[in-house]
């Protein structure tokens, strides 16, 4: 197994996806065409494709000119049948490229919050792992209608589109399942500041609300990545 992850900024933790394809002894190849470094080739290289978070829009063309390239990438994975997961901004990237329309600043939402699983979802591959309601992180501000044709799988209070599969296998995911407790503590340390500005008292609320919802949330992110690379 032979996966291609894609990072969207220099500060990408893989958290459960990389614990889960770790445990799969997939060889991985990471990509940062955010730095000017190249995409994944569309050839027969690698069996699935993984694109990670990041600070700028599913729209952001101007300061970032590889995102249409990499909206058309997922596109072409899907089309040779090989598994596609976006993961927050990777997820909005995703419905961009089945013709959702990106949504800026429409939806914030910080912390460890609820989601829920929708009708139908019990019978999808990646969502049936996991309990009816569960916490996981979120850090954005912008959402995405969903694309044509596209199952709608999990939904929040704060943002609707939480969860959809489209295509052969492809999967958009809002919600940060790969953030483990580690990764959200490195970036309670690195941005603090962004954090607090997103969710007054995130610093000193933090250690509680770790000891309340973290391992909970970890629970549920490492299903859903097993459950992936299950699909792979």
């Amino acid at each position: 197994m032979r996966v291609a992850l894609v990072e969207n900024t220099p500060v990408t933790h893989h958290g459960q996806v990389g614990v889960a394809l770790h445990e799969a002894g997939a060889v991985i190849d990471v990509f940062r065409p955010f730095g000017g470094g190249a995409l994944p080739q569309d050839g027969t290289g690698h069996d699935a494709l993984v694109v990670f978070g990041g600070e700028q829009s599913a729209l952001d063309d101007g300061r970032h000119p590889y995102l249409p390239e990499l909206a058309r990438l997922m596109r072409r994975f899907d089309a040779s049948g090989r598994p596609v997961l976006g993961i927050c901004l990777g997820s909005q990237i995703l419905a961009r490229a089945w013709g959702g329309a990106n949504l800026l600043g429409q939806a914030p939402e910080f912390g460890w919050q609820e989601v829920r699983r929708l009708p139908g979802s019990e019978a999808d591959p990646l969502l049936s792992a996991l309990p009816a309601t569960f916490r996981s992180f979120q850090w954005h501000r912008d959402t995405f209608t969903l694309p044509p044709g596209a199952a709608h799988l999990a939904s929040s209070d704060g943002a609707a589109q939480q969860a959809f599969r489209i295509g052969h296998a492809s999967y958009g995911m809002q919600f940060h399942f790969e953030a483990n407790r580690a990764v959200v503590a490195r970036w309670t340390a690195e941005f603090g500041d962004l954090a607090d500005g997103m969710r007054p008292g995130w610093r000193r609320d933090h250690a509680v609300l770790d000891g309340r919802y973290g391992a909970e949330a970890d629970a549920a992110g490492l299903a859903l990545a097993r459950a992936f690379v299950a699909l792979i």
